[in-house]
């Protein structure tokens, strides 16, 4: 199990737990445990490159997009979200910044509920990510949330000069400054060839 717990202590930058090896088309499951009591953001990026160059709070980026897990929203959970330095906006559903809109949120991710540990440490929800071409999909716990075509976005020009919406690596995320309380375990990526 990976545990990220940054509870009461939230002087920290972004954190990414990234992959070695890079992936392009491929179907990755996990389970995750969240916490009421928790209320930042985590999320799993794919097909990504961290950039030293781009200036965040401390230095460096992890372009490319992301599945988000959101304790304290679930109705983001399984979203997708481009983290692509320039871009930063929901890609599914198209949205012009990171600003939420229930009523453009895909049918899915309306009925999208998560359990949570906070009583019960064997409950554990299921992330499903299928990256095939430019299809990309999400479920969450068998909850089919995204089915997104990235062709003309992930393969444009902005995301080939940052290499990244193609080809790129997969990392758990933490935002800057959140506190969050997450555990992640079963990770399986299974390509796709």
């Amino acid at each position: 199990m990976i545990e990220c717990n940054s509870l009461g202590k939230p002087d920290h930058d972004y954190v990414w737990l990234q992959s070695e090896k890079e992936f392009d088309n491929f179907q990755l499951q996990l389970k995750f445990q969240v916490f009421h009591s928790s209320k930042g953001n985590s999320g799993v990026q794919f097909r990504s490159r961290y950039d030293q160059s781009v200036s965040a709070p401390k230095g460096g980026w992890l372009n490319g997009p992301q599945v988000d897990i959101h304790p304290a929203t679930p109705l983001r959970t399984g979203l997708i979200y481009d983290e692509t330095h320039g871009v930063n906006r929901w890609i599914c559903p198209s949205l012009k910044n990171s600003a939420m809109v229930v009523s453009k949120a895909p049918k899915g991710a309306h009925v999208t509920k998560l359990v949570y540990a906070d009583n019960d440490l064997h409950a554990w929800n299921t992330l499903k990510l299928v990256c095939d071409g430019m299809k990309i999909q999400t479920w969450v716990n068998n909850n089919k949330v995204c089915d997104f075509d990235g062709t003309g976005l992930l393969d444009d020009q902005k995301h080939k000069t940052c290499n990244v919406g193609i080809k790129g690596h997969i990392a758990l995320q933490l935002h800057n400054r959140d506190e969050l309380l997450i555990r992640y375990k079963d990770i399986i990526v299974t390509p796709i060839q």
